[in-house]
């Protein structure tokens, strides 16, 4: 038997953001994506402050981006994404998540053809894409796209197989700890989102709670580097699960800080969510949190947190 210590994965340093670029009348459940030129303009805002991004599918969205950075020689890496669709109901997600098996047998032909396209972007850009996400949030207890651990580690060595960059999986912090275990030994590294304001924290214990949402993690795969895919702060909400209260500019500068102040001095790669406000997320109500997490509103000017690094975004006060 071999002693040989596997090399440790390295992965890249800097300040990491998600991004999704769609704008107002533009969904990726419509198929309607940012064109490349709007999509060059997110990304000229973006580089003033980020080398990092996530993106979360293999969609034409995804291709563009991959497109418009190698075409412009920007100077940005990915984690690129694959979206991985219901393969079975899940009852217990609170806002219904139930399938006919047709829906549900087409799902997983589309799950396969998205793994295929992860692999193929991936030996496309190999200089721009770092590691791959074969999914998200699929495996938590509410998830309205819901897949078994055994199909995730069916993808998870498909991707292994054919792909030369590192592997993971991006999820909620809670199935780490108690669900995921066999699907750990198969990827490069855990990759978990931890929200304090979804979990009712006050803005005074969120950091705290964020760092024990990490190290309740870590603590369990000591050999096996651990990344925060997803942390951030709604700045409005309707009330569908966060107080109204508990969201606002103020308080999304306030955690933005805390946590670039921790995971720097950590040493921590920490993807921000997100770059801008996504509208056509969540219900048809204005105030859907869900539609609220840019640093960015969805216009491209830049909310408190970010005001201060984006003076020229600011719009020019009217002489007299």
């Amino acid at each position: 038997m071999s002693t040989e210590i596997p090399p440790k994965l390295e992965l890249p340093a800097g300040n990491a953001i998600c991004y999704s670029g769609y704008r107002r009348g533009q969904s990726p459940g419509d198929k309607l994506y940012p064109t490349l030129a709007e999509i060059r303009e997110d990304l000229l805002i973006l580089q003033k402050h980020w080398t990092l991004l996530r993106l979360y599918d293999c969609s034409a969205h995804a291709d563009r981006v991959l497109e418009v950075i190698r075409r412009d020689g920007l100077d940005f890496k990915v984690m690129l994404g694959a979206y991985i669709g219901p393969e079975m109901n899940n009852f217990g997600c609170p806002w219904g998540a139930t399938y006919s098996e047709e829906q549900l047998e087409a799902s997983i032909a589309e799950n396969d053809a998205e793994v295929g396209r992860l692999v193929t972007l991936a030996g496309r850009y190999p200089d721009i894409i770092f590691s791959l996400a074969v999914g998200n949030e699929a495996t938590v207890d509410w998830s309205d796209h819901f897949v078994p651990v055994p199909r995730m580690i069916e993808l998870v060595r498909r991707v292994k197989a054919s792909a030369a960059q590192p592997v993971t999986f991006c999820e909620n912090y809670v199935p780490w700890q108690y669900k995921l275990g066999e699907l750990v030994e198969e990827l490069d590294f855990i990759s978990l989102h931890t929200y304090p304001v979804w979990e009712y924290k006050h803005i005074h214990e969120a950091i705290h709670y964020t760092k024990d949402n990490y190290h309740s993690v870590a603590r369990l795969y000591p050999q096996k580097p651990v990344v925060i895919s997803e942390a951030g702060w709604a700045t409005n909400s309707n009330g569908r699960g966060i107080q109204p209260h508990n969201t606002s500019e103020e308080l999304q500068e306030i955690y933005y800080a805390d946590l670039m102040e921790w995971t720097r001095a950590e040493g921590i790669l920490t993807f921000v969510f997100e770059a801008f406000d996504e509208p056509w997320k969540g219900s048809p109500d204005p105030m859907e949190p869900e539609k609220h997490w840019g640093l960015f509103t969805v216009d491209r000017f830049p909310k408190r947190v970010m005001q201060s690094l984006y003076p020229e975004l600011l719009p020019r006060l009217r002489a007299g």
